[in-house]
């Protein structure tokens, strides 16, 4: 790994986390604002109507992966050319997505939304304004993501986190809008949303048109570019149709069989993993750009070193965060929320869990994108997800729990992470399964148990939930991470590396 650019990632992260950390505090906030003015029933609802709409941003999602890998791996080639026909072709390509959307969400979602959803009558008239401002702010959301992925490939992380955070000071301003404001809580809710969404994708496209010339639109048709893009999209497709299934699937059947107060239960488990993952997301952001251009030169060294190291590191950082939450979720969610919806902190607990296996795939699945080979990871990432469906429904029609869709997940996530191990195995030169498995998988996984059985311990301490507790269980999660980390998962080279960062920060250095 080059020194500039072992720099440039490490300064990224820095402003990725930045914007994260402000995020997450406003985040947290505005939720539990949202959820006391709406109520739990409304804010069900409105999860449950979202869902919907986001049942469609399979079709979207599959196109931007595409987008920001071709990108990047042509910036990575520095064919400037390329990049420009590459940038257009891809706005084609959405614009033509955004109207798909359009069509399926204004015909099969809305008879869903009529004919299957169980939403009391007199807030259907709500759950219509909020279906089509959400459709709407799928829209435009669907055609930021060339722009987006042009900062992310220049790397102009600082650009992204003013932009994101600005976005999350807006969306604190409807928080107060949302109090103050005469009209229907949940519409006006969904309305501010939609003004966000087109307000952000404007800036966007602002800034990428001034400062990056490849970002200024010709029409161009060119098969050669748009055949590979589509074809790798449409095996990216499956994969993020299967996970929008997974997702919104369970939360539709937790509707159905619970109703929408389950929904509820469901959307803090998705605002707290949300708000968890956008740190371990922060470190994917900043190497996804160098694994993918360290391909594209043919440094597969280099690229398995950066799939290894964003994996222990990212897979630390989020045990930092993640372990007192799971530890603490119901003290966490009494504090944070003055209503907590029953079986919320269940659900949490299995988020949280998901999250950390999740993270490792998705480091993996970032190495399968620069190689364009994506076939097999689709298949049989997407089949695991797909199957958590079935077994939910029948889980439930025999009577057990809301919650055991979500161990449904960990087990599927677990599967696919090996399997994502092997195909980079079988795909990558220099990268090797074995080494992967027993230096990296099961160290990350024997950390995460000794961890969570040390902090488990403070509760035969103090046996009733407080601050105290809460406090204690962080300090002793944060020592036993950072210890069984720097013993376990680092090598030597690395414990030596990250010593000399220390020296040379603390003698003010450059690194």
């Amino acid at each position: 790994m080059s020194s500039v650019s072992n720099k440039r990632i490490v300064k990224n992260t820095g402003l990725l986390y930045i914007r994260m950390l402000f995020t997450m505090l406003v985040s947290l906030y505005t939720s539990r604002v949202v959820l006391n003015v709406l109520g739990v029933e409304d804010y069900g609802i409105y999860n449950a109507v979202g869902g919907v709409v986001a049942m469609f941003g399979f079709i979207h999602s599959s196109m931007s992966g595409a987008t920001s890998r071709f990108l990047t791996f042509e910036l990575g080639r520095e064919n400037q050319q390329k990049l420009k026909e590459t940038f257009s072709s891809a706005l084609i390509i959405h614009a033509g997505i955004a109207l798909l959307v359009f069509v399926v969400a204004e015909t099969i979602g809305l008879w869903f939304l009529m004919n299957k959803l169980v939403i009391p009558v007199e807030r259907m008239k709500a759950a219509h304004w909020i279906y089509q401002f959400s459709i709407f702010s799928m829209i435009v959301g669907i055609t930021r993501v060339p722009y987006n992925a042009m900062i992310i490939a220049y790397e102009k992380m600082n650009i992204y986190a003013y932009i994101e955070i600005l976005n999350v000071i807006l969306k604190l301003l409807i928080v107060y809008l949302l109090v103050i404001g005469p009209f229907d809580k949940l519409i006006l809710y969904a309305g501010l949303i939609l003004i966000v969404s087109v307000l952000i994708t404007f800036i966007y496209r602002a800034y990428c048109k001034h400062f990056f010339e490849e970002c200024r639109f010709h029409w161009v048709w060119k098969p050669e570019i748009i055949r590979p893009m589509l074809k790798f999209s449409s095996w990216d497709l499956y994969g993020n149709m299967s996970v929008v299934a997974r997702t919104q699937g369970v939360n539709m059947l937790l509707n159905i069989f619970f109703g929408p107060l389950m929904n509820a239960a469901a959307g803090v488990a998705t605002q707290v993993q949300g708000a968890v993952m956008g740190f371990a997301g922060n470190i994917i952001t900043a190497f996804r750009p160098q694994i993918i251009k360290s391909y594209a030169l043919q440094d597969y060294t280099r690229t398995t070193n950066l799939v290894n190291n964003a994996v222990m590191f990212t897979f630390l950082l989020l045990l930092f965060l993640s372990l007192p939450l799971m530890s603490e979720i119901h003290f966490v969610l009494t504090v944070w929320l003055k209503q907590v919806p029953e079986f919320a902190p269940v659900f949490c607990f299995y988020t949280l869990l998901f999250n950390f296996f999740a993270t490792i795939s998705h480091i993996l699945a970032t190495a399968i994108h620069a190689t364009g080979n994506i076939k097999r990871l689709s298949i049989i990432n997407g089949t695991l997800y797909v199957l958590v469906i079935p077994f939910s429904y029948c889980a439930f029609k025999l009577g057990y729990t809301a919650w055991l869709p979500y161990l449904f997940n960990v087990c599927a996530v677990i599967t696919g992470l090996l399997s994502n191990a092997w195909t980079v195995y079988l795909y990558m030169p220099d990268f090797s399964f074995k080494d992967f498995f027993y230096r990296i998988f099961l160290k990350c996984l024997f950390v995460l148990l000794i961890s969570f059985a040390c902090v488990e311990g403070v509760k035969f301490v103090i046996i009733d939930e407080s601050w105290t507790r809460f406090l204690l269980s962080g300090i002793v999660s944060t020592c036993i991470v950072a210890v069984s980390g720097w013993l376990v998962l680092m090598n030597k080279e690395m414990r030596k590396q990250v010593l000399n960062f220390i020296k040379r920060k603390a003698w003010k250095k450059d690194w």
